[in-house]
């Protein structure tokens, strides 16, 4: 991975001119009930989190980060994207404490305490050159308790977050479930290492997470995995569900055989989910949208139940390109989708048993009472 730019670029600030205060989180909204159009743009309102102190202060058990970049793809935007997700939706409200998962009547921030962490230290210049700070980020993330939410940025990002959780938790020891309409496995892009289209090429050679430790769910690409790129996949063990066995065997099979496979070996897992695995119906603005792809209905309770059903300790949602997004359809599914992965998360720590647990009120199991 590169090395950054000289000259301190990617130094933090200095904190000894600014004023005193005990680590721990930070609130930064005035009032307490804040629509999503106003107040200070952390992921649904949460508190800020400047430092590792802070984390370690505050038990932050989930940290929500951007990785703002988008050298590593053909269509730019996708830089815009962590900043889309924190502060364009227009119906979920800045107020975590007044919001609910509305299959499994579960509020994840009054079972977890969640902050924003703001960005990563991105070259706006160099893809090569932000691995690093990305990986060190969620690092930081990793070794202070928390489990990392990445806000992406392009797919590139999968190279440096993964194997931060790989520096901490040991290489092969924590799979991918991969979420995504391409395979993400070329040997290069144009020439170049580190992009969209090449992280799990990366993370496999650095010897960070075997083959047959990514699931991969959705792909469908009409350029990719050619003959030669699906050959080289197959060699090394990967498991990859093309919607073509979707629609043979349907989801919720494909889902059971994905989650049997994920906890197939590695003691923890990263859940990277690419916005292009929906059907550009739900999310259009991203920057290679490739139909038929996944319903809300269908990705949106996947991944609550991975959450919930396995050991996940890092997250990410990448390839929101907010120009090409009308209505602001994709990210507001990038959120919700971050949302569906915190619920999971949240039953998990409540011990609440699976599989795909429901509420019995909300599922029509537990009839109001005769009046």
């Amino acid at each position: 991975m590169g090395t950054g730019p000289p000259n301190g670029r990617h130094d933090r600030v200095d904190p000894s001119g600014f004023p005193h205060r005990e680590p721990g989180p930070i609130n930064v909204q005035r009032y307490q009930h804040v629509p999503a159009y106003a107040g200070i743009a952390t992921f649904l309102g949460l508190p800020l989190c400047l430092t590792p102190e802070d984390l370690r202060a505050g038990g932050v058990e989930v940290a929500v980060v951007g990785a703002p970049v988008d050298m590593g793809s053909g269509h730019r935007g996708a830089a815009f994207g962590p900043r889309a997700i924190r502060s364009s939706d227009w119906i979920m409200a800045h107020t975590p404490s007044a919001l609910m998962e509305s299959d499994t009547r579960i509020n994840p921030f009054n079972e977890l305490t969640v902050v924003d962490y703001g960005d990563a230290a991105v070259d706006s210049m160099s893809v090569d050159n932000s691995m690093e700070p990305i990986r060190s980020v969620v690092r930081e993330i990793v070794e202070a308790g928390a489990v990392p939410v990445v806000l992406g940025g392009d797919h590139s990002i999968l190279w440096p977050d993964a194997a931060a959780l790989a520096d901490v938790y040991g290489a092969g020891n924590v799979g991918v479930v991969h979420f995504d309409a391409h395979a993400d496995c070329a040997e290069t892009f144009e020439g170049h290492l580190a992009s969209h289209a090449t992280p799990i090429r990366r993370l496999i050679e650095g010897e960070h997470v075997p083959g047959r430790n990514f699931v991969q769910v959705g792909l469908r690409s009409v350029l990719m995995p050619d003959d030669e790129l699906l050959a080289w996949m197959r060699r090394q063990g990967m498991r990859s569900h093309f919607m073509a066995e979707i629609d043979r065997i349907g989801f919720a099979a494909v889902l059971d055989k994905a989650i049997a496979q994920a906890l197939d070996g590695p003691e923890y897992l990263y859940l990277s989910i690419d916005i292009d695995v929906l059907d550009p119906a739900y999310a259009p603005g991203t920057g290679t949208p490739e139909p038929p792809g996944l319903t809300t209905r269908e990705l949106l309770p996947a991944l609550r139940r991975i959450c919930h059903e396995t050991p996940v300790v890092g997250i990410e949602v990448v390839e929101v390109a907010p120009h090409l997004d009308p209505g602001n359809t994709t990210a507001m599914n990038a959120r919700k989708a971050i949302f569906e992965c915190l619920a999971g998360l949240a039953l998990r720590k409540k011990g609440i048993p699976g599989p795909s647990y429901l509420d019995p009120i909300a599922a029509g199991l537990d009839e109001p009472p005769e009046t």
